[in-house]
């Protein structure tokens, strides 16, 4: 029994520690975000929830942080965040200097003294993403997702609705901070850029 529980805190310990990599920018391009053609895009019915498609979106990012949530309203739907960084927040350089964090459904980013690259930067670059996968398939790729993978993620930005919970808009917006400012992205593909 000693023996399994070494095991399985190994491979834990294993799984779960970040992924490193040298200075330098690994992401060079922003997230992109593109209309729907049709003008009334049909809701997808996911767990009870209704998902409003607003717009396609596409992105290759670092994951900075990332939090598992089992319980409250959105847990069932969506069941990871991840804080993620591209251009300038994807530099190792700059991240060693940031500390990043989530609580609550929220990204919080804190640095001492001066910042190592200008605010402005920080908050148009980096962002909270609420994950809300298509498949079982997808859930797979992206529960084992760790702090410095570069992930690729393909899917939609949706809206979340339910009688009981009311309606959660997504961020449409790549400039926008505080409540409200997180993308809700309905993913429907992810891969991981080797390790």
């Amino acid at each position: 029994m000693l023996g399994a529980c070494a095991l399985l805190a190994t491979y834990q310990f294993i799984t779960a520690r970040p992924v490193e990599w040298s200075p330098g920018t690994l992401v060079a391009t922003d997230p992109q975000q593109t209309t729907i053609e049709d003008t009334q895009p049909k809701p997808i019915a996911l767990k009870s929830f209704k998902l409003t498609p607003r717009a396609r979106f596409t992105a290759e990012v670092r994951v900075l942080s990332r939090s598992r949530y089992w319980l409250g309203t959105l847990a069932d739907v969506s069941p990871l965040d991840i804080a993620v960084g591209w251009g300038a927040m994807s530099d190792s350089a700059v991240l060693k200097k940031i500390d990043v964090s989530q609580s609550g459904r929220f990204y919080f980013w804190h640095y001492d003294d001066e910042p190592p690259i200008p605010r402005e930067i920080i908050e148009t670059h980096s962002a909270n993403w609420h994950l809300v996968p298509a498949d079982n398939s997808t859930w797979s790729m992206l529960r084992s997702l760790r702090v410095g993978d570069i992930v690729t993620i393909d899917g939609m930005l949706v809206d979340l609705e339910r009688p009981d919970a009311g309606t959660m808009n997504t961020s449409l917006r790549r400039d926008d901070t505080g409540a409200g400012a997180c993308e809700i992205i309905y993913v429907v593909r992810a891969s991981i850029r080797y390790r």
